[in-house]
């Protein structure tokens, strides 16, 4: 019988290295949704306001940026722009998703991109001990604590959602 291969992703490897704890889910993952953030959620039994999607935009003063916001919710992109320092930002086409981060839709990790982008994240999420993102991959999820996500990102926190 074949061992199934245990997927390390960039994201993992960067926390690996960096010593900070995360845990990973994985989940089967047939295609991308509308609601894929909801439906991981659901498959993997993590409650919505702890899973966080990554979304990449481009701001008129800054370029390119990196947003989360929890999976049932939508960005602001007025408070982005606020919070980031332009005057406006638009959310960045899908097909530029892998050149500029390396990762895929659906499986965008707001660690571990091909730069290191200014990162947003929802302030909400620091109201729990640990949240849930993208491992950089369709099919698995890493959970780690607001604090960890700031250190391997630098990100800030701010209100960016709807």
């Amino acid at each position: 019988m074949k061992k199934k291969k245990q997927i390390v992703t960039n994201a993992m490897r960067l926390l690996d290295a960096a010593k900070i704890d995360y845990e990973t889910v994985f989940y089967e993952a047939d295609e991308v949704g509308d609601n894929f953030g909801m439906e991981i959620a659901n498959l993997t039994g993590i409650p919505v306001d702890m899973s966080f999607k990554t979304l990449v935009a481009k701001g008129d003063k800054t370029g390119i940026m990196v947003a989360c916001v929890s999976v049932d919710n939508e960005v602001d992109l007025k408070k982005l722009a606020t919070i980031s320092k332009n005057k406006k930002v638009e959310m960045i086409h899908v097909k530029d998703l892998l050149s500029l981060t390396g990762y895929i839709r659906g499986g965008v990790s707001p660690i571990g991109m091909k730069k290191k982008y200014p990162t947003y994240v929802n302030d909400s999420a620091l109201s729990h001990d640990k949240i849930a993102v993208s491992a950089g991959v369709c099919g698995a999820t890493v959970i780690l604590t607001p604090n960890d996500l700031q250190k391997i990102t630098e990100c800030e926190y701010g209100d960016i959602q709807k």
